[in-house]
């Protein structure tokens, strides 16, 4: 199984990011002070709330088809998650358990009692720590190509080569990194798609030039650093019960598969399965129509 996990940059840094598939007008952004950090959250719509929650290499941009489908009736919420995007960059905090409380923070300062989830990659961590410790504000989640740390088969996944990454951090890997971010995204976009020409040069470059900001990186090793602590804490979590709430786990077809759906079932009782068609772990970018019918189908039910 596989899986993930210039001019342009100054403008970046001096000025909110547009995603490469804008948000809807109607769309607005706020930042949200939670839980000892300020989260860019886009809100846009009215109607039953949904949050969505990104990944490594991508930011709440890469959800923007979906959020021009859901707007019409629901209420759509995309933070970037803590040191990604275009939230602050605290020291810590990056245990998933404890970004689930940033979440948890940002519905309630919208009032926000409960929503359906939808997440991808380290979202997907964020989001069974927030639905485990909040089960009776998710409603729904969607849980897209990522295995959970501590669930499942997750010992077995650490053994896959391509997941070297996992401990690719500290200050030498910063400074082989720094300037360099688009190499270094490169990678994941071209190793972990089905094919890579379907992630073109302005989201590689979006993207890029979002990592590239200051202190960008360094969160994000700082998001697989705590995949440790986060296993223990999912394990601790687990022996709480099993979710209850309605999951689709979606894999892409070229990467997680039908395996998306075997993990979750060790971590919930009412899971569905899907695959996201000709499409490997990028699937915003990859095949966001048929990503965007199977999230927009499951939640409609």
């Amino acid at each position: 199984m596989r899986f993930a996990v210039g001019a342009f940059a100054a403008l970046l840094f001096a000025a909110p990011a547009l995603a490469v598939e804008p948000f809807p007008a109607s769309f607005k952004t706020q930042t949200v002070t939670t839980n000892g950090t300020t989260l860019h959250v886009r809100i846009g719509g009215q109607g039953p709330a949904v949050v969505f929650l990104h990944g490594f290499g991508d930011t709440g941009d890469m959800w923007a088809p979906i959020a021009a489908k859901l707007v019409k009736d629901h209420t759509v919420i995309v933070p970037d998650l803590r040191g990604m995007g275009l939230s602050a960059h605290p020291a810590g905090g990056y245990a998933k358990k404890n970004q689930a409380f940033d979440i948890a923070g940002v519905m309630d300062a919208l009032k926000v009692q409960r929503a359906d989830l939808v997440t991808h990659d380290i979202g997907n961590m964020v989001g069974y720590a927030l639905a485990a410790q909040f089960p009776a504000r998710i409603t729904k989640w969607v849980v897209i190509d990522a295995p959970l740390p501590g669930i499942g088969n997750w010992d077995k996944f650490l053994l896959n080569p391509l997941l070297w990454h996992f401990n690719f951090r500290g200050p030498d890997a910063e400074r082989l990194v720094k300037g360099r971010e688009r190499i270094y995204l490169d990678r994941f976009y071209n190793e972990l798609s089905a094919d890579p020409k379907k992630i073109d040069e302005a989201t590689r470059n979006h993207y890029a030039a979002l990592y590239a900001r200051p202190g960008a990186m360094h969160s994000a090793f700082e998001q697989f650093k705590a995949f440790t602590p986060d296993a223990t804490d999912n394990k601790a979590l687990l022996k709480n019960g099993k979710l209850k709430m309605p999951i689709l786990a979606l894999g892409a077809e070229k990467s997680f598969g039908d395996g998306m759906a075997v993990e979750l079932k060790f971590a919930a009782v009412n899971v569905s399965g899907g695959i996201v068609p000709a499409s490997g772990h990028w699937v915003m970018e990859e095949n966001p129509a048929a990503t965007t019918k199977l999230v927009t189908d499951f939640l409609a039910k």
